[in-house]
């Protein structure tokens, strides 16, 4: 018998935004664009170049020269200018332009659009306002612990273009702690969201699941890892910084994640994710060879995400459950940084608070654990057979 229509739950999907987030946003390493050549990035669906000034201070410019259009990313630094190839005409990093060698003065209107930047914590941020406002002095991105302190790793940086996906698919996953079990093969045992203000939050203790073989299961005499705690919390609409504590059997290591976005088009972005960790006494001299592959193993998550995304609708209207978190909530905190300033409502940035009940979902998953264990023994014991 088929399903009558109005029976159906049907997905709903609204035009993707026409504008890109208000807010911070993350383009990499602040050492990759200090070389003394200028770079091309493409974002807020635009080209933009990036370039050191000699003090090394990082400018970011519309890519295009006012004059005839040349792509200022093209061409060369000069001083604390980036010249176009086109007519040599030198822009700084306010957006004006500061000589035009063969000519007796600079036009009047020479300006163009010039993009607010931040470098802190050997990152580079550029500032995004469909408005064109400046930062507000209340939205900062914190300090990052460790990351200029000798007793911490040096950064390890990834970065993965993703066509045919909204950046919101990323953020969404903030309050979906399921998918942390079936995509990541974690276990979170607490999950929590506190929102307020321009930071969004999630707290997640988990435990290691005996049915995903590591390398250090197989006798390889590395430690066995017992669980984690994170404590991950955007500032702003694309830069997380997760508080990362892996609890070993033979000493907890302490670790910061990054995980940042910028938009590239409507329906494209470049995902960037960084690892910084202490350097514990018991790992001895392997802190770097530990955060490296920390970083390779956080890699094969985000591509698991990313094969998700790839193939997924989008949805306005999900269908949850009591365990699925406060999707829409979550969302509408999200909502403030694609509205003008002045249309920001209290309930975007009202302190909200929510705890998960896992009960359930952790008595359901010890099962599914136990299911698995046993048919990776029997298919052990028909291999030896």
């Amino acid at each position: 018998m088929a399903t009558a229509p109005h029976d159906v739950r049907t997905i709903e999907a609204d035009s993707l935004p026409g504008r890109f987030a208000r807010g911070w946003h993350c383009l990499g390493l602040a050492r990759e664009f200090t070389d003394g050549k200028p770079h091309t990035v493409h974002a807020f669906g635009q080209k933009l170049v990036v370039w050191a000034s000699a003090d090394g201070t990082l400018n970011v410019l519309d890519a295009y020269c006012r004059h005839m259009g040349g792509d200022l990313s093209r061409g060369t630094v000069e001083g604390d200018d980036v010249a176009c190839p086109f007519h040599n005409w030198r822009w700084g990093g306010d957006g004006r332009c500061r000589g035009i060698p063969y000519a007796r003065r600079v036009p009047l209107r020479a300006r163009t659009a010039a993009y607010p930047t931040l470098q802190q914590d050997g990152l580079l941020f550029v500032w995004n306002d469909p408005e064109g406002n400046p930062p507000p002095e209340s939205v900062t991105i914190p300090r990052i612990e460790g990351a200029t302190s000798d007793r911490w790793t040096d950064w390890s940086w990834y970065s993965i273009r993703i066509d045919g996906a909204n950046c919101r698919e990323i953020v969404d996953n903030v309050v979906d702690m399921a998918h942390f079990f079936y995509v990541h093969y974690s276990f979170p045992t607490y999950f929590e969201n506190i929102f307020e203000g321009h930071t969004a939050t999630q707290i997640m203790k988990g435990v290691a699941r005996e049915d995903v073989r590591r390398p250090q299961a197989e006798g390889s005499g590395a430690p066995k890892v017992l669980g984690q705690t994170s404590v991950a919390s955007y500032h702003g609409p694309s830069f997380m910084i997760d508080e990362l504590t892996y609890h070993y059997d033979d000493g907890d290591v302490r670790s910061v994640l990054i995980n940042c976005h910028y938009p590239v088009s409507e329906d494209s972005f470049v995902l960037q994710y960084g690892i910084l960790m202490e350097k514990a006494p018991h790992l001895g001299g392997a802190a770097e060879e530990v955060a490296e592959k920390m970083g390779e193993f956080i890699k094969i998550g985000f591509e698991q995400d990313v094969e998700i995304w790839k193939h997924k609708a989008r949805i306005d209207n999900p269908l949850l459950c009591e365990e699925d978190g406060p999707v829409y909530q979550l969302r509408r905190w999200y909502e403030q940084f694609y509205v003008d300033a002045a249309e920001v409502r209290p309930e975007m940035t009202d302190r909200f608070e929510f705890e998960i009940d896992t009960t359930k979902p952790n008595a359901a998953w010890r099962t599914e654990i136990e299911q698995n264990i046993a048919r990776q023994d029997a298919a052990a014991q028909d291999g030896s057979a």
